[in-house]
């Protein structure tokens, strides 16, 4: 399908969301940050049109016909051309309109979050910045440009992860998470030079219609894989899992824009964006299955026994993501995009709430929360619950639908085990969720708190008035209005993303809709008899499997591993190498060459006496050898 030039109103208004988030970032940063109400609201104006500007775009082109692309030559040469530019398809305007959306709520929320923190507008022009380099990723025409800001977006988590950074917690989470992050970002350059020096286009609509007939097999299996490496880094899906989970180190605000439609989802963006590009390969997609699998159900059992509540829902993040590219990897275009949307909306709620609870108790223990009276706090609690039962696909919630389109994908693969794999993970979901929801609704009893937690000692008690109560809560109930609504609005999407054609995400098996509905109220009613029946001794039946149990909670010891190669292969065996390298090959190297030089000059010193009778023999004896040698010869 060709592309069609953008109209003036395309163009400004395209250009105002992806340069208003930077100009609030410079302005913020360099002008206003003295004035802290002054710098919020800069913030939240440049936030909020750029929202107006995506749902603007979204409604005007819901019946699109063909893509609208703008872009510029950026460098050209040797045969291959990079350009810089913007795209405009549903895929895009989707995305746009959820990254926007969660930003400003994010936003408006942070108003009463942040409230008496001292780097509060410093923390705005971080969330700017990171707006900034979502929205210019998700808009990117092409494979180079997208690369960019997927390294910008990589800053700024590390910048708003370390935010604060006099906890040592949160300086090493965010270290862990840019080095980790890096790691699969290594790879994903790799594939971009293989495609650049094979097909010397890197445009998007390009590499999505011709990579698949000009490459050969091979490389069009290594190049996916390798972009799938950044995939792996950014979404946090096994190997690469262990830095999400630390990233909670951040402000909790934070957390819900990283984990809802932002950083992580970067990696199933880009695997929808090129979706056309992996389907050239069978090869390529099955290893999204299968990497995808994997993740969905480590993370899920490390969620069964975390306690802290943000890394039950940064578990499930992985989980969840994991659960799309198994869609993805299945065939399922719609039903990985789908769930990436609805995802987007409960996921950035279960934050909020979780952070209205941190911000109140001054601590990131649920069973702490649920002791203090949590249950006291309504709307936390209502919407919480809402968007709990939104994560374990309960009807007629929005993740049920979505959840469901994954498993109708799952269903037509030829290998039945697949299926019931994402059929555990649902079950394995609904426990870990409902386990979290009995406690925080039915406390064994109730106490104090301990003073600790993100916010202990960062205005956790200040200003829990009214105003600073209802700011937090607002996003909330719209958050919960949306994961309401999306579940009915699953048919119009899929016309839209399929560009008013239907777009099969499955057939329909009356018979999945009843082993999934069966499969979540099994997790949820082990949960109760647990945690949330009267007398119930809030102990899960891990915790009678000590080996399982400290398993989970060690992450399956990934992190150990991970520690012990940096100990005995990276530093024990090649930073020793490179040492005895340094040590000896260079430094001697260049060391030998300096003594030859002295003793170059010691030894020419001799023939440079200033004794004219010196300098007579020395010219006769070499005269003397050159005439021998010409005799000889």
């Amino acid at each position: 399908m060709d592309p069609v030039a953008p109209n003036g109103n395309e163009l400004l208004l395209a250009l105002l969301a992806m340069g208003l988030p930077l100009l609030s970032f410079f302005l913020v940063f360099f002008v206003t940050r003295p004035w802290v109400n002054l710098s919020c609201a800069v913030s939240l104006v440049c936030s909020g049109l750029p929202l107006s500007a995506a749902v603007w775009l979204l409604a005007g082109h819901w019946r699109m016909e063909a893509p609208i692309l703008w872009q510029l030559t950026w460098m050209e040469g040797g045969g291959a051309l990079v350009t810089f530019g913007f795209l405009l398809d549903p895929l895009s305007l989707l995305m746009l309109v959820i990254v926007t959306a969660v930003s400003f709520l994010v936003q408006v929320y942070s108003l009463g979050y942040m409230a008496g923190d001292p780097g509060k507008a410093k923390y705005y022009a971080f969330l700017s910045l990171f707006a900034w380099s979502m929205i210019s990723l998700v808009l990117a025409s092409g494979l180079m440009q997208l690369y960019i800001f997927w390294e910008l977006v990589g800053l700024s988590s590390y910048l708003l992860i370390g935010f604060w950074h006099h906890k040592f917690s949160a300086s090493q989470a965010g270290k862990k998470a840019f080095v980790m992050t890096r790691l699969g970002d290594l790879g994903f350059f790799l594939g971009i030079i293989v495609l650049l020096l094979n097909l010397g286009d890197l445009s998007i609509l390009g590499l999505n219609q011709q990579a698949a007939a000009r490459l050969t097999p091979g490389l069009l299996t290594a190049s996916a894989l390798l972009i799938f490496c950044g995939v792996v880094g950014k979404s946090a899906q096994f190997p690469l899992l262990t830095w999400l989970p630390d990233a909670m180190e951040g402000p909790t605000p934070v957390s819900a824009l990283l984990h809802s439609a932002t950083m992580v989802a970067a990696g199933v963006y880009l695997v929808s964006r090129l979706f056309p590009f992996y389907q050239g390969s069978p090869q390529a997609l099955g290893w999204v299955l299968v990497i995808g699998t994997v993740t969905m159900l480590l993370s899920s059992t490390m969620a069964m026994v975390a306690e802290d509540i943000k890394q039950v829902w940064a578990y499930s993040t992985v989980s969840q993501l994991g659960f799309m590219l198994m869609g993805l990897g299945a065939g399922g275009y719609f039903a990985g995009v789908y769930h990436l949307a609805t995802h987007a909306a409960f996921k950035a709620l279960l934050f909020l709430c979780s952070g209205v609870f941190i911000h109140q108790y001054a601590t990131n223990d649920f069973f702490a929360m649920a002791r203090a009276g949590a249950r006291g706090l309504k709307v936390p609690m209502l919407t919480l619950t809402l968007a709990g039962a939104a994560l374990s696909g309960v009807w007629p919630l929005a993740g049920f639908f979505s959840k469901e389109t994954v498993l109708a994908a799952l269903a037509e693969l030829p290998n039945p085990a697949w299926l019931w794999l994402g059929i555990l993970g649902a079950g394995l979901t609904a426990y870990y969720t409902f386990r979290l929801l009995f406690v925080m609704w039915r406390p064994r009893r109730l106490e104090p708190p301990p003073e600790h937690g993100e916010r202990a000692g960062h205005g956790a008690h200040e200003g829990h008035g009214a105003a600073v109560y209802w700011v937090m809560a607002a996003p909330l109930l719209v958050l919960a209005a949306l994961t309401v609504l999306l579940g009915a609005a699953g048919p119009a999407l899929q016309s839209f993303l399929a560009w008013g054609r239907p777009l099969p995400a499955g057939a329909h098996h009356t018979w999945l809709v009843w082993a999934s509905v069966l499969v979540v109220a099994t997790g949820a009613g082990l949960a109760w008899l647990e945690f949330g029946r009267a007398g119930a001794a809030q102990q899960g039946f891990l915790s009678r499997m000590p080996g399982l149990w400290n398993l989970f909670a060690n992450r399956w010891y990934l992190d150990w591993l991970y520690r012990w190669l940096l100990d005995h292969v990276v530093y024990g065996l090649f930073s020793r190498l490179f040492t005895l390298n340094d040590r000896r090959v260079v430094d001697g190297g260049i060391d030998g060459f300096c003594r030859a030089t002295l003793g170059a000059g010691w030894l020419f010193s001799l023939l440079q006496s200033g004794l004219l009778q010196y300098n007579l023999f020395t010219m006769v004896l070499v005269m003397a050898l050159v005439g021998l040698y010409f005799l000889l010869v």
